[in-house]
């Protein structure tokens, strides 16, 4: 039973000055009453769970508005390590068996200012994890910017103990506050958490999606893998996605949570918006598993003579990849950092002296990991930042895979070239219609979404060809590419080009009259722009003479396009590719005739109304 917490008059409720400033009854008060949610942090193309963040609750019955405001007031009365420690024993105590069974790690919110105080023992940290069976290995400290870890000897010492024992490091909330580009800078964070205000609508917001952009390439660069915190759609997990997130963090996959049996292993939610997005065939993943190679690799925990071995018996390989106890790459050794010690005349007598307190850690060096589904060339961007070239280890799910060689690389990006220029279509480098077969054969598997299929059709494009001639024709179908891409550049729509001055757009997951006003867009700034192509007296008169059918002179209007929308609601596909061809055929001629150059058509459970 808890001792009621003393508090004094204060000005008003919640005020964090009125609890009384004895720190053992605050920590103590502390330890019979928060308790923790866990909320997952999963991997963005497989769907397995990385981590499980600790959120303290509870706070409210102490009093105090946030947990930050508790913190602070138990910081006032000098009881912040000892309640750091409380609250640390109470996150892996909780969650030490659902770590075990999903081979998770959990990410703890850490006070930087902790970090300062002379007396904070970091390897109660340790002994915490010991006590439940758990490795360094599985704890991730998450440090955040509210509170600036000031560069000082005692800081840098527990940070150091911390890395010397594998534990590893997040940087929290990045971009809400102005010490984080510092702290990117001095601590080497394993991971960057971006902040939920740049997720918020990134999907439909460019300069959003610029910011994040230039953040994980610069993580990237630096060794650090990147989390979205706070995805709540599926058009913002997939804008996520493609700018390059390797996880994501919020209610798009699951609220935090007590109720610790609705922790999982794997969150098929993002197995199955993968499986929706069918945007166009990627060869990466193939291509670079047959290029990679499988060398020895070493753990951790292995002694000194294991390392002179494997180099013993390797005489060709310079490195070896180096691998926590949950085959996760943390680095690599190489032989020239051993080589000193091999050479001189007591320093491999002293790497194997136990005493010598010299070990595997000591000489790892680091290498640019990367999920095997990475695009290539993002892979080649981290590794042409590097400081110095190192080795590229591949992992899947988070564990080793193999090791990929430069020249590799390149190989694996020409070949993706190559199957990419095969399906473009020459002129505008769009998708052509093997990736939009493959689309539509993916909307017909996918019954949960909405899809619009949308297609385009210049309006009178051969007498404008014929009279303007090829040139002036290749450059209006050009345009019209542009206008596509500057209008529907998103996420959630598939563009393609079908051929000749014929367009396919793909929108999912939008409601109908959205994607009919976009459509409407693209037709209006196509009109607005291809009259620059005319002279002043043509655009004047709003037609051209050219030869009809027949051959005779006939007034065509100026160019314009038509768009055919076929509205696929969700639910079971029971059509086939063929008849939504014939659908969009017939839509296209009454598109033809109508006054908006649009015309819409719905399809009732796949099947024509």
């Amino acid at each position: 039973m808890s001792v009621p917490l003393q508090r004094v008059e204060t000005a008003g409720d919640g005020d964090a000055g009125g609890w009384h400033t004895d720190g053992h009854m605050l920590a103590f008060e502390i330890r019979c009453r928060i308790h923790y949610a866990y909320q997952p942090i999963v991997c963005i193309r497989s769907g397995r769970c990385f981590g499980f963040e600790a959120l303290a609750r509870g706070q409210e019955a102490l009093g105090f508005p946030t947990v930050a405001a508790m913190l602070d007031q138990v910081h006032h009365t000098g009881a912040l390590p000892r309640v750091e420690a409380i609250l640390q024993e109470k996150a892996v105590s909780t969650v030490a068996e659902v770590l075990r069974r999903t081979q998770a790690r959990l990410f703890f919110n850490m006070d930087n200012r902790v970090l300062q105080l002379p007396d904070y023992v970091p390897q109660r940290t340790t002994e915490i994890l010991a006590d439940h069976g758990l490795d360094p290995a599985v704890l991730c400290l998450e440090l955040s910017e509210r509170h600036v870890v000031p560069d000082a000897v005692r800081v840098s010492e527990t940070l150091r103990f911390y890395r010397h024992h594998a534990y590893l490091f997040a940087l929290d909330d990045f971009g809400t506050g102005f010490s984080g580009l510092q702290l990117l800078y001095e601590h080497h964070p394993d991971i960057l958490k971006i902040d939920r205000f740049f997720i918020s609508g990134i999907d439909q917001d460019e300069r959003k999606r610029l910011f994040v952009n230039t953040i994980v390439n610069l993580a990237h660069i630096l060794g650090a893998t990147v989390v979205a915190e706070g995805v709540e759609t599926e058009a913002e997990f997939r804008a996520c996605k493609q700018i390059g997130c390797d996880l994501i963090q919020g209610y798009y996959i699951a609220r935090p949570t007590a109720e610790l049996g609705a922790l999982q292993e794997y969150y098929p939610i993002v197995v199955e918006a993968n499986r929706r997005e069918r945007r166009e065939r990627r060869p990466d993943q193939r291509l670079m598993r047959d290029e990679l190679v499988r060398l020895p690799t070493l753990s951790l925990a292995d002694p000194m003579t294991t390392v002179f071995e494997t180099f013993r018996a390797n005489v060709n390989c310079g490195f070896f990849p180096v691998l926590d106890n949950r085959s996760y790459p943390v680095g690599v050794v190489r032989e020239s950092d051993i080589k000193p010690y091999i050479y001189s005349p007591f320093g491999k007598e002293l790497l194997q002296n136990k005493v010598s307190g010299r070990n595997l850690r000591h000489f790892i060096s680091s290498a640019t990991a990367c999920d095997v589904n990475t695009d290539a060339e993002m892979i080649l961007a981290m590794y042409a930042h590097a400081s110095e070239p190192a080795p590229i280890l591949v992992t899947e799910n988070f564990r080793y895979l193999g090791v990929l060689r430069p020249e590799s690389l390149l190989k694996v990006i020409n070949e993706k070239n190559l199957v990419y220029a095969r399906d473009q279509n020459p002129l505008t480098r769009m998708p052509g219609n093997n990736p939009i077969t493959d689309y539509l054969a993916g909307m017909l598997d996918d019954e949960e979404a909405e899809y619009a299929l949308v297609y385009f059709d210049l309006d009178n494009f051969k007498p404008f060809n014929d009279t303007l001639g090829f040139r002036q024709g290749d450059r209006a179908i050009l345009m019209f590419a542009d206008v596509m891409r500057m209008l529907l550049n998103r996420p959630n729509i598939f563009l393609g080009h079908i051929g000749g001055d014929d367009f396919f757009a793909g929108i999912h997951g939008m409601e109908i009259e959205a994607a009919e006003a976009l459509v409407l867009d693209v037709l209006t700034m196509f009109r607005n722009n291809i009259e620059s192509f005319y002279d002043t007296e043509t655009r004047a008169r709003g037609f051209i003479v050219a030869p009809g059918r027949d051959g005779q002179p006939a007034r065509f209007p100026l160019l314009s396009c038509s768009a055919a929308v076929l509205q696929v609601p969700p639910g079971p596909r029971q059509t086939s590719l063929d008849h939504i061809v014939a659908v969009i055929a017939d839509l296209k001629k009454a598109a033809k005739i109508s006054p908006n150059h649009l015309a819409r058509h719905r399809l009732s459970a796949g099947v024509e109304e």
